[in-house]
């Protein structure tokens, strides 16, 4: 389970509102919470005195996250300059983190790619996993919202599987985050597996909801093994609307995600339902990023 993690706020994001819940954040399991805002670095002198300022204002921005600290918990506030992933990556190796909480608005295709995301800059760079929260939705969360939201970050996971490469390496991932975790902070699992069957025969659609149907019921004893509770289901359409229509029917609190690829850029650029899901899921995402 996580233990150390780094929340990177702009303060345009919504997640700088984290400091107000150090206690709920180790409720999660966490031990070590790192809260880290990136200044961009100028050459000219003159604006280099505005940054010292602007480094200043964000400590003491972020200050209140080293007020009434729980025991057994470690914070610590990290104003750098420099590019967000570079600041990332570096604090990732000081702490040894093993999650990063980011934020990236809900972008369509286009607008990503014109727009560009630190999310999806980091992603491929490291094999850390991202816990992405929504900017448009964790802004308006009143204080009375947001305290339950940062109590179970992850208590119950909708989990896209299909038995591809992604799919077992995310199930391996998932294995792996339910060992040794503290109780409460992960109890429960849905797997969910879309077939897309546009065009095919009845006999076929059928074939394949018993071959998901068996391949399932595999991996839920897994899970199961783990102490988990796992719901199953299957479901026919568009994946990326049944995951999000699911996760809305079981009540889900992130639906976690991962892929494969990791030094080609073209891949990255694609479509595909891991990119789909971070970029247009309004619930919060766990994105295991892929290994070296």
């Amino acid at each position: 389970m996580f233990q150390n993690c780094l929340i990177c706020t702009d303060f345009k994001d919504g997640l700088y509102r984290l400091v107000d819940f150090v206690s709920n954040l180790a409720n999660n399991g966490l031990k070590r919470i790192i809260f880290l805002h990136s200044i961009s670095v100028w050459e000219d002198e003159r604006i280099a005195k505005v940054d010292e300022e602007k480094i200043a204002q964000a400590k003491e921005r972020l200050a209140p996250a080293l007020d009434k600290v729980p025991n057994g918990v470690e914070v610590k506030i990290e104003v750098l300059s420099g590019t967000v992933k570079d600041c990332v990556l570096q604090l990732i190796e000081t702490y040894e983190i093993d999650v990063v909480f980011t934020g990236m608005p809900v972008r369509n295709a286009l607008e990503t790619k014109i727009f560009g995301s630190h999310t999806l800059d980091l992603a491929p760079a490291t094999t850390t996993p991202l816990m992405v929260l929504r900017p448009q939705l964790i802004s308006t969360y009143t204080y009375e919202e947001l305290s339950l939201r940062t109590k179970h970050f992850w208590r119950y996971l909708l989990v896209p599987y299909n038995d591809g490469d992604s799919a077992k390496y995310l199930l391996e991932r998932i294995k792996q985050m339910a060992q040794n975790q503290p109780d409460g902070s992960f109890e429960q699992c849905l797997l969910l597996w879309v077939i897309d069957d546009g065009g095919r025969s009845h006999e076929l659609s059928e074939y394949h909801l018993q071959q998901a149907q068996e391949k399932l019921n595999q991996v839920q004893q897994q899970l199961e093994t783990l102490n988990l509770k796992v719901n199953t289901e299957i479901r026919q359409g568009n994946p990326l609307e049944e995951i999000l229509d699911a996760a809305i029917y079981y009540d889900i609190s992130a639906i976690a995600t991962a892929c494969q690829y990791r030094s080609n850029f073209l891949a990255w650029t694609a479509p595909s339902l891991a990119n789909d899901i971070l970029s247009q899921s309004w619930f919060p995402v766990l994105f295991f990023s892929p290994e070296k």
